[in-house]
């Protein structure tokens, strides 16, 4: 595993209005393989999606509760993708955000990565006075009372040659009724919730940007740049 010195890297931001699902999943994967072939192009995307369901590689046809023709009837998209977890929701109000990294730039450990993309929604979270927590076992963040906890951020990634796809999905002004179409990343016993359920108030999404982009840079020693 190499670690590599904490000088302070500069990486892409490519913040983007709702767009739809298949657009930015092509940006994805023009962005990580150039990484594979060795640029150095680390780039975080922020962006929301339309209403979309994915299902990651280990995805349970148990775990889907809706039909072909009620996902047009609800105007929603469904993609099966390359990224490891099971089923889960993106759709407007919801922050997703794809960091697309060669972590020999950073850390080569699978574990320190998915640990710091919950850091960074934990230290979201904190701006808003809303405690998030890690379950053990469980990837992803949560919030709420021990044993009665709910999901409000959900994470899954590929990974090849220590470069990264896919990311986090966080819940700020989601709608949430579009998780009761599926057992979302397959976990039967936990709710999901949103920023805006907890405070009982819509969230502005361009201050959770604001909010989020702090907490990145300051959990992955990084400096934005755009072009």
């Amino acid at each position: 595993m190499q670690e590599v010195e904490t000088a302070v890297k500069n990486i892409r931001l490519i913040s983007l209005p709702e767009t739809n699902y298949a657009e930015v999943w092509d940006l994805q994967h023009s962005i990580f393989y150039d990484l594979l072939d060795g640029k150095k192009v680390d780039t975080l995307i922020l962006c929301e999606h339309p209403p979309v369901y994915t299902l990651g590689r280990v995805t349970e046809a148990a775990n889907i509760l809706f039909t072909d023709a009620e996902l047009k009837k609800i105007g929603a998209e469904k993609f099966e993708i390359e990224r490891g977890g099971d089923v889960t929701f993106h759709g407007p109000g919801q922050l997703v955000g794809y960091p697309l990294l060669n972590l020999s730039h950073f850390k080569e450990d699978l574990g320190w990565y998915l640990r710091a993309l919950e850091e960074t929604i934990i230290l979201t979270l904190n701006e808003y006075g809303v405690e998030g927590f890690r379950v053990p076992g469980r990837t992803g963040v949560w919030v709420g009372q021990k044993d009665k906890e709910a999901k409000i951020c959900a994470i899954g990634i590929k990974t090849s040659r220590w470069c990264t796809m896919h990311g986090f999905a966080f819940n700020v002004n989601t709608d949430l009724s579009y998780f009761e179409r599926i057992i979302p990343c397959g976990i039967e016993d936990k709710k999901v919730t949103s920023l805006e359920k907890i405070l009982r108030r819509k969230i502005e999404m361009e201050d959770v940007k604001v909010k989020y982009l702090r907490a990145f840079e300051e959990v992955f020693e990084v400096k934005y740049y755009s072009n």
